[in-house]
């Protein structure tokens, strides 16, 4: 597994749907012809990914990555992203795909598509325990931290009337702005609400308001028919023989929905 790290700055999926070029006619046939996977991670969203101790990847989305290279039997290369540019990055061909915790929407779906959902993924609003929010009304005047450019920022950008939204450019300067005080409460997954409180904040996190539940899948090119059906076939087949389950509670600590394993 090689990891390769892009720069990119956080550019709307709409604009960058406007200069993109289509699909390659068959992105299947490039992956096959060039014996070679190059898959969009994001290595600071944990535990989706992020680096250990040796700072090598790892995360539920990198073994899943690594498990479907290995089902193809083909090494993969990491095009290493963030929340704000995993759209450009595969509209602009960096990548044959995006596995990167990367929930499906309405939204995205107007300009890529999707595999079949191998997981899915909660978007709340947490904060302090014992820091009372019993609606959206609580919200108003209230510092909001999230990732630009996530399902989180859309979801509570469209509820928080009031608030102050803080955009972070990352899941992990989220999580140091948690720590650290610089918001009141944070929209963003339980993962990352657990994450935060595995540093030992002055007070943990908790969820306060459960937005909306997400499926999450991989982010593919529109046009990209093949490949997408290549995709949906092993998507299937892992979770019913439970490799992707399996992963999933590794890192997550629960099954996934059992109408996902049937």
């Amino acid at each position: 597994m090689k990891r390769r790290t892009f720069l990119a700055g956080g550019v709307s999926a709409m604009a960058v749907a406007a200069l993109a070029a289509p699909a390659l006619a068959d992105t299947l046939d490039t992956i096959r012809g060039r014996k070679k996977l190059m898959i969009a991670l994001d290595l600071g969203s944990p535990p989706f990914g992020m680096t250990d101790g040796e700072m090598r990847p790892t995360g539920s989305d990198v073994e899943t990555a690594q498990l479907l290279a290995d089902s193809w039997g083909m090494p993969m290369d990491i095009v290493q992203v963030t929340s704000p540019n995993r759209v450009p990055f595969l509209l602009t061909g960096k990548a044959d795909m995006v596995i990167a915790s990367f929930s499906v929407n309405e939204e995205r779906l107007k300009v890529i598509d999707f595999s079949d959902p191998y997981g899915v993924i909660q978007a709340v609003v947490a904060g302090p325990k014992g820091q009372a929010v019993a609606d959206y009304a609580a919200l108003a005047g209230k510092r909001i931290g999230t990732t630009r450019g996530s399902t989180n920022d859309k979801e509570v950008t469209a509820r928080a009337q009031g608030a102050q939204i803080m955009r972070f450019d990352d899941d992990a300067t989220l999580t140091t702005a948690m720590i650290s005080g610089q918001v009141d409460l944070v929209a963003t997954s339980p993962q990352i609400v657990n994450t935060a409180n595995g540093r030992k904040p002055p007070v943990p996190f908790e969820t306060k308001i459960v937005m909306r539940t997400f499926p999450y899948a991989i982010g593919i090119r529109k046009g990209d028919d093949k490949l997408k059906a290549a995709l949906n076939d092993w998507v299937h087949e892992n979770l019913k023989n439970g490799k992707l389950n399996a992963i999933y509670k590794k890192y997550h600590g629960a099954d996934l929905p059992a109408d996902m394993l049937t």
